[in-house]
C-alpha cells in the first residue's frame, strides 16, 4: 500500500512537471515567432537595385507594391529606372505612368536613370506629354488672353459706352480670353499644375453666339432686352448643371482624369467631347444665320458712318472666319482625323478678335456703342444730354472759329479734350456738337479740315517750294503715309497724283 502511494505521487509529480516544460516550451516558440522581424521587401529591393540585380529588384519591388507601405510612388519610380536600365523602354514608361498617376511630378523624366531610353521616340512622346513647355505661339496665346482679361475690364468700366452693349461686348471677350487661356494650360501642360482647369471653358461653349448676336442687335437697332431673351441662356445653363459635379471634384480626381486623357479620351469623355462639338458647331451656325441678316442689314443704313460699317464689317468678318474654323475642326474631330491646323486656326481667329477689339478700344472706342457715330442727330447717346439749343449754336459757332481761325486742326497731337478745354466745355459736348452740327466725328473733321488745307497748298503753287512731308507736317500730320491715306481718303487720289492732275492748270 506504502509503494502504491509512493508510485502515485511519483506519476502526479511527473505529470505537473511535464505540463510546465510543455506550456513553457510553448510560451518561448511563441515569443520567438513574435519577435522574428519581417521582411522589409523595400529594404532588399533597394539593395538589389543598388548592386543593378535588375531583374530580381523588379520582383521585389513588385512584392512590395503588393504588401507594404500605402505610399507606392518611390517604388514605382524605382520599378520604371529598373526597366529602363535593362532597355525595356515600354514596360519603364508603363511605370512612369503609374507613377505620376500617384504622384503628378513629371520632373522624373529628368532622372539621369533614364538616359539609356531617353533618345527613343516612346520616351520623347512621354515627355511632350507631361513637362511644362512654353514656345512663341503658346505664349502669344497668353499674351492675347491677358490682354483680352485687361480688356473685359476697362471696357466694362468705360462710362462713355452704352451700358447695354458695354456688358455684352466685354462678356464677348471674357469668354474668348477662358478659351485661349485654357487651351495655353492644355498646349503647355500647365493644365496638370492646376487641376482645376479642368474642362474650365466648357461651360461657356453656348455663350459665344448668344452674346454676339445680341451685341449687333444692341448697336444696330438699339433693341431693348426683354424677359423672353432669357431663353438664349437655356443651353448655357444647361450645361453648367451638367458640370457642376465636374468641377466640385477634389483636386486628386480632376488631376487622375487630366492624365488619363492625355493619353487619349475614355469612351465616356469621348461621348461627351462629341456631344459638344456637335451642339456648339450647331449654336454657331444658327447664330452666325442670325447675326449675318443683322450685319447686311445695318450695312445698308445711311444713317450709320463709314468707319461704323467698317468696324461692324471686320467684326463680322473675323466671327465669321471662326465660325468656318470650328464648324471644320469639328467635323475633322468626329471622323478621327487630324486637327492640328483648323485647330490652331481656331485660336487664331479668337486672338484676332481680341486683338482687333483691343486696337479699337484705344485707337476708337466709341464704335463699341456702334450707332454712336451715326450721321443724325437721333441716335441715344445724346438722348440724356444737358446740352441746350441756344449752347448747341453757340459752342458751334465758337469750334468753327477754333478751327477757321486759329487753325487747331495744325496741332500735331491734337484730341478731343483739347477742343473741349478751348470751347471751355466738357469732352461730351464738344462730341455731341460735332456730331449734330458737322455730320460725321471729331477725326472725320480733323482730316477734313488738314486735307481741305492741303489742297489749297497744292492748288495756289505754293507746293513747288515745298515737299510732300513738308506739306503734311505743315496741316498737321506727323507722317507722310497717314496724311496720303487720309488725303486719298477724301479724294481718292494721293497728294502726287492730285497734284499731277491739277498741274495743267496751272
Amino acid at each position: 500500500m506504502r509503494r502504491l502511494r509512493i508510485l502515485i505521487t511519483f506519476l502526479f509529480l511527473f505529470v505537473n512537471l511535464y505540463s510546465s516544460i510543455a506550456k513553457e516550451g510553448s510560451s518561448t516558440e511563441k515569443k520567438t515567432t513574435r519577435e522574428l522581424p519581417p521582411i522589409n521587401f523595400r529594404n532588399k529591393a533597394d539593395d538589389l537595385f543598388m548592386e543593378q540585380n535588375y531583374n530580381d529588384a523588379i520582383e521585389t519591388y513588385q512584392l512590395a507594391l503588393e504588401k507594404e507601405i500605402p505610399n507606392k510612388a518611390p517604388v514605382l519610380k524605382k520599378i520604371a529606372l529598373s526597366y529602363s536600365a535593362l532597355h525595356k523602354t515600354q514596360e519603364s514608361l508603363k511605370y512612369i505612368e503609374e507613377y505620376l498617376h500617384k504622384e503628378y511630378n513629371p520632373n522624373i523624366l529628368a532622372d539621369s536613370g533614364f538616359d539609356t531610353i531617353r533618345e527613343t521616340e516612346a520616351f520623347d512622346i512621354i515627355e511632350k506629354r507631361y513637362i511644362p513647355q512654353i514656345n512663341i505661339w503658346t505664349f502669344i496665346y497668353l499674351y492675347v488672353a491677358l490682354i483680352g482679361f485687361y480688356l473685359t475690364v476697362i471696357i466694362h468700366f468705360n462710362k462713355k459706352i452704352d451700358s447695354v452693349a458695354k456688358i455684352l461686348i466685354s462678356a464677348f471677350i471674357f469668354t474668348h480670353s477662358i478659351f485661349i487661356i485654357h487651351i495655353f494650360l492644355f498646349l503647355t501642360n500647365y493644365q496638370f499644375n492646376f487641376p482645376n482647369s479642368y474642362l474650365i471653358s466648357t461651360g461657356f461653349s453656348f455663350l459665344y453666339g448668344p452674346l454676339l448676336y445680341f451685341y449687333f442687335k444692341r448697336i444696330t437697332q438699339q433693341y431693348t432686352f426683354k424677359v423672353k431673351d432669357l431663353i438664349h441662356l437655356i443651353p448655357t445653363l444647361l450645361i453648367f448643371i451638367y458640370l457642376i459635379p465636374k468641377y466640385l471634384l477634389p483636386i486628386s480626381e480632376k488631376l487622375e482624369i487630366l492624365i488619363n486623357e492625355a493619353s487619349g479620351y475614355t469612351s465616356e469623355n469621348s461621348t461627351e467631347f462629341i456631344t459638344i462639338v456637335v451642339l456648339k458647331v450647331i449654336s454657331l451656325l444658327t447664330y452666325g444665320v442670325f447675326i449675318r441678316k443683322i450685319y447686311l442689314k445695318s450695312q445698308l443704313d445711311s444713317n450709320l458712318s463709314d468707319e461704323n460699317k467698317i468696324w461692324k464689317k471686320n467684326i463680322y468678318r473675323i466671327h465669321f472666319l471662326y465660325l468656318i474654323c470650328y464648324c471644320i475642326y469639328g467635323f475633322l474631330s468626329l471622323n478621327n482625323i487630324s486637327v492640328g491646323f483648323f485647330f490652331n486656326m481656331q485660336i487664331f481667329a479668337m486672338a484676332m478678335m481680341i486683338l482687333y477689339l483691343g486696337y479699337s478700344a484705344n485707337a476708337q472706342p466709341d464704335v463699341f456703342s456702334g450707332v454712336l457715330n451715326a450721321k443724325n442727330a437721333l441716335f441715344f447717346k445724346y438722348q440724356k444730354s444737358g446740352l441746350t439749343d441756344s449752347l448747341s449754336k453757340e459752342l458751334k459757332n465758337n469750334l468753327i472759329r477754333l478751327f477757321d481761325i486759329d487753325k487747331i486742326y495744325k496741332e500735331n497731337h491734337i484730341n478731343l479734350e483739347m477742343v473741349a478745354t478751348n470751347l471751355q466745355t466738357t469732352r461730351h459736348n464738344a462730341s455731341q456738337v460735332i456730331n449734330e452740327h458737322f455730320n460725321m466725328n471729331f477725326n472725320e473733321l480733323i482730316n477734313w479740315y488738314r486735307i481741305r488745307e492741303a489742297k489749297e497748298i497744292l492748288d495756289n503753287n505754293i507746293a513747288k517750294k515745298m515737299n510732300m512731308i513738308d506739306i503734311a507736317y505743315e496741316v498737321g500730320y506727323n507722317n507722310k503715309v497717314t496724311f496720303n491715306k487720309a488725303f486719298k481718303k477724301e479724294t481718292l487720289l494721293t497728294p502726287s497724283q492730285y497734284q499731277k492732275k491739277i498741274a495743267p492748270n496751272s
